[in-house]
């Protein structure tokens, strides 16, 4: 096996909101007011080999976001380690941190939020590649003219401003802003969930004729299983903070054995399936802030046990690649 181009070993994430004086003087005078800490990320692992595309799939709050923030080096880790291409991140040389920096880059959800407005086209583009030294200020106009072509824009609308493109087209700006750089590793962040129908797939189809244009690798946040299961080469699942399945695509739809992924995929909407009524996962997502002992499903999982509620499964390898974080998935 080579090694894969990104490891994440153990990662959480917590963000605790810290006291002010008022608080601080109402906890000593006997007040349950107390710090608050989100358990966003808990202790992840995976691994994704050069050229992948891995899809991370969960419901709204699971830590998806978080955990792409943390592999593009946007938020750094509470614990845990990032390897790129068999290094941890942390302890690399200023020089090898920047290489690795330049290579993972992200898509965001919201082009319109993510753009400066107050900056044209071409600089939101030229920038980062003009500082880091990848073109001179010779060549970077031709630079910006290249990557908007690549990413289907009018090199001639360089000189506007991102609220005079569509919402389509602003994203294909975050696209070429991320290659602009050359990365290798790109997270997307939900980032065809804010587009039309239409151009959800105008823009898949982008991301899929870079990935061969480009060898690039994708971990492609998305809450979309039928993008997922488009676009995904592997499909890892999320809930509360915590993988609970990863398998190759095709394994995980036709036969998911994790209860949350079985429930997620139940509930699919399928063309073979018109005339079923759906119904939503059972119960409540649990708060981060106070998630459950044990397994964090087991308060909505059809088929918990005790030992569910005292103890936290661990990710157990079966078969090629696969994996699964559940006490009972046997039955």
């Amino acid at each position: 096996m080579t090694t894969p181009i990104l490891e994440i070993h153990n990662v959480s994430k917590r963000f605790t909101k810290r006291l002010d004086l008022a608080g601080k003087i109402a906890a000593r005078l006997g007040s349950n007011i107390r710090e608050e800490t989100v358990h966003a990320v808990d202790t992840v692992n995976l691994s994704i080999h050069k050229g992948e595309v891995v899809g991370l799939v969960g419901e709204s709050g699971c830590g998806k976001s978080t955990l792409g923030r943390v592999v593009a080096g946007i938020h750094p880790a509470t614990e845990g380690q990032v390897f790129y291409e068999g290094k941890d991140i942390a302890t690399m040389s200023p020089e090898e941190k920047r290489a690795a920096t330049l290579a993972i880059q992200m898509i965001f959800q919201d082009p319109f939020a993510s753009l400066n407005q107050r900056m044209r086209v071409e600089d939101i583009i030229g920038e980062a590649p003009l500082v880091h030294g990848l073109v001179s200020k010779a060549e970077q106009s031709d630079y910006v003219d290249e990557i908007m072509t690549k990413v289907g824009l009018d090199p001639s609308l360089k000189r506007r401003y991102p609220h005079q493109f569509s919402g389509g087209q602003r994203q294909r700006i975050g696209i070429a802003r991320a290659l602009a750089v050359k990365p290798k590793f790109l997270v997307c962040d939900e980032a065809i969930a804010a587009l039309d129908v239409s151009i959800q797939a105008q823009v898949i189809n982008l991301f899929m004729d870079l990935r061969e244009e480009l060898d690039l690798t994708y971990l492609f946040i998305s809450h979309d299983l039928s993008v997922v299961e488009h676009i995904a080469d592997r499909v890892a699942i999320m809930y509360l903070g915590r993988l609970v399945e990863s398998a190759g695509t095709e394994e995980i739809f036709d036969s998911p054995k994790h209860p949350y992924t079985q429930a997620l995929l139940s509930e699919a909407p399928r063309l073979d399936q018109r005339h079923r009524e759906f119904t939503p996962v059972k119960g409540e997502i649990p708060s981060p802030l106070d998630p459950p002992q044990g397994c964090h499903f087991h308060p909505r999982c059809p088929v918990a046990t005790a030992a569910c509620n005292a103890d936290r499964p661990q990710l157990e390898t079966f078969g090629a690649d696969r994996l699964v974080s559940c006490h009972n998935w046997k039955e």
